[in-house]
This record gives structure tokens, C-alpha cells and sequence, in this order.
């Protein structure tokens, strides 16, 4: 599935994550900046591959700030965007 168009999803308070969804030409890309980034970076990126291989979401920028969002909040603002952005989910 292909993301339709930009979408968004979140907020920059703690404990949340803000996702920038845009759809794109080439493969999928993750850019993740995260207060967390030196112990959790590599779960957070893999949980967002993962969640966007479940949905058979291809050739998207993924851009995600992080303040320290557990997985379940993590996967909730994922799924917004993506539902925001025209994939059936």
C-alpha cells in the first residue's frame, strides 16, 4: 500500500510522539530524533518497520520525534497518521 498523502500524528509533550508521514518515490525511510535515542533507538525503529510491514506500507519518509512514547503509543500515533494519509488500516 502506498500513503495517498502528508499526514501527521501526535504531539511533542512527554511520553508522546509526533509522526510526519510523507509519501515518496522511494524506499520507505525512518528518521527518528528521541530523548531516548541512545538506549531505545534501535526498538523504536525496528517496532516502526514492523508496524508498517504489517500493513504492507511501502515507499514512505517517516519522520518521528519521540519523547520517550512507550510501544502501544508508539503504534496508536503510527496508525493515526497512517489512517490520515488514506491507508486502510
Amino acid at each position: 500500500m502506498y500513503l495517498l498523502k502528508p499526514s501527521k500524528a501526535g504531539t511533542y509533550e512527554s511520553n508522546d510522539i509526533y509522526f510526519m508521514l510523507f509519501p515518496s518515490d522511494q524506499e520507505t525511510i525512518i528518521e527518528l530524533d528521541s530523548v531516548v535515542y541512545d538506549t531505545f533507538g534501535k526498538h523504536i525503529i525496528k517496532l516502526i518497520k514492523d508496524i508498517l510491514d504489517e500493513y504492507k506500507v511501502e515507499n514512505v519518509h517517516v519522520k518521528a520525534i519521540d519523547k520517550g512514547a512507550l510501544d502501544f503509543t508508539i503504534r496508536a500515533r503510527l496508525l493515526t497518521a497512517l489512517k490520515r494519509g488514506g491507508i486502510d488500516v
